[in-house]
């Protein structure tokens, strides 16, 4: 017997960001720059710290991989939503629609325990400098980062079985520009409460465990910063602050949407534009114009390049 989550329903219709057509011609252009901004700017970073021997560090290691994430993170959604404008009938296919919940919630997963990695890389900078490159060793950098795919692919895994099981029936709208596992819960045709709450122990409570981690961790390797020099060093202090302001921005739309579920306001679309497209643009742009090393290195490169091709 085929199976009763899509054997009347196969796929989904997305009423997106907006019904105006002129909306929609502009949003076509806005986000059409704003993801080349995102691939641009990260592939920027991917290049610069592959390139540049001075940043071959664990921190600039953790740093690519985010980079990574953050263009995948984009990707997953982004480039169907701008292809949408163009079009009348905005629908995605149940398995689509189960592909991009997945990827969401893997790479959501997987990005929130790699900032903590990277928080856990600062504090051993900062606080244990003598000893930094031999505990942030190659193992265990490998270590952290599977571990972060690890969590990501268990945290969006155990969301995702629920959802093989659920049927739906009709309605098939999705009121977003992708398919955002709340929505779609609400449109199965059966009492879902309990998988509503299980959503949000798993979603909302990992997003603000994992906020309120990172910032008493950040708290204490300020307070170490503060006594171990007078006024405190000022290179720590601005690399801590492009780490605080990516966290903040990461995490303060998730737990919002993750922690007030299945709200009905036209906020929740602002909140999922902020956290899957504006984010990834604006983290290569912290770590870019509020890192001298990053900027030092990009000159370095173009210096390089400049000098190579005098030379033929």
């Amino acid at each position: 017997m085929e199976s009763a989550n899509h054997s009347v329903v196969s796929e989904f219709i997305l009423l997106g960001l907006s019904k105006s057509q002129n909306l929609q011609i502009f949003f076509f252009v806005g986000f059409s720059v704003v993801y080349a901004g995102i691939v641009l700017g990260n592939l920027l970073i991917l290049v610069t710290v592959t390139f540049d021997s001075h940043l071959h560090t664990p921190m600039y290691f953790l740093l690519i991989n985010l980079s990574c994430i953050d263009m995948i993170l984009a990707s997953f959604a982004t480039p169907k939503m701008i292809m949408d404008f163009l079009r009348k009938q905005k629908t995605i296919s149940w398995w689509g629609c189960y592909s991009q919940m997945f990827f969401m919630h893997l790479l959501g997963g997987t990005e929130m325990m790699l900032l903590v990695a990277m928080a856990i890389d600062r504090y051993v900078a900062i606080c244990k400098p003598l000893h930094y490159m031999t505990i942030m060793s190659p193992r265990v950098l490998v270590g952290l980062l599977l571990s972060s795919y690890a969590v990501g692919f268990v945290h969006s895994s155990s969301q995702m079985a629920f959802m093989l099981h659920l049927p739906f029936c009709g309605p098939s709208v999705v009121d977003s520009f992708f398919c955002d596992l709340p929505l779609v819960i609400k449109l199965a045709c059966e009492d879902t409460y309990l998988l509503q709450l299980l959503v949000i122990a798993d979603s909302g409570l990992l997003s603000l465990i994992c906020f309120l981690l990172l910032l008493v961790s950040y708290m204490v390797i300020i307070y170490s910063v503060r006594h171990r020099a007078a006024g405190g060093s000022p290179k720590a202090f601005s690399t801590l602050s492009a780490h605080i302001t990516v966290v903040t921005l990461f995490f303060a739309p998730c737990v919002f949407i993750y922690v007030w579920p299945f709200s009905r306001y036209s906020v929740d679309k602002i909140l999922s534009v902020f956290y899957t497209i504006f984010t990834p643009l604006l983290n290569p742009i912290i770590y870019t114009l509020r890192n001298q090393e990053v900027k030092a290195a990009i000159k370095r490169i173009r210096i390089r390049h400049i000098n190579s091709k005098h030379t033929l």
